[in-house]
């Protein structure tokens, strides 16, 4: 009797759908944001995810966006590196359970801070972005559209 219900509990892990790594893989694409000043576009960089920069408009017109660079970056062999193109998020990992992406990280370039970061989709497909410090409900929401 034992080794019957060995094997059936045993098969019955074995049977389980496993989810594709396509749910995880949703998230990649290019996004706008809400109040679209910035695309970003989500790329698969081994096990996680990363976001980089491909369109921004600035409120400053005194340069054109390929000329805008990293100024503020804390790091000074970094501050000539060109925004458009840079990754601004990065090591976001799938997690199944909560259906999110966590653990990440996002560049904010007008500062040169580096934020904790998690993103979701909603049920209407609509990404959600939060950059936080610690806490996720003391952060900030970012909310992007896919691009068709």
């Amino acid at each position: 009797m034992f080794k019957f219900l060995t094997l059936f509990f045993l098969t019955g892990i074995i049977a389980q759908p496993v989810k594709p790594n396509s749910d995880a893989d949703r998230i990649c694409g290019k996004w706008i944001s809400s109040n679209k000043n910035l695309i970003v576009q989500i790329y698969k960089s081994g096990n996680s995810y990363r976001g980089k920069m491909v369109w921004f408009k600035s409120d400053d017109n005194s340069k054109s966006m390929e000329e805008w660079t990293d100024k503020h970056n804390p790091d000074p062999a970094l501050r000539s590196r060109k925004i458009l193109g840079m990754d601004v998020i990065s090591g976001i990992v799938y997690d199944t359970k909560s259906e999110s992406w966590e653990n990440g990280k996002i560049y904010e370039a007008q500062t040169g801070h580096y934020w904790s970061a998690s993103a979701r989709l909603d049920k209407d497909e609509v990404l959600k972005v939060i950059g936080y410090w610690h806490f996720k409900f003391i952060g900030k929401t970012m909310v992007f559209n896919r691009m068709p």
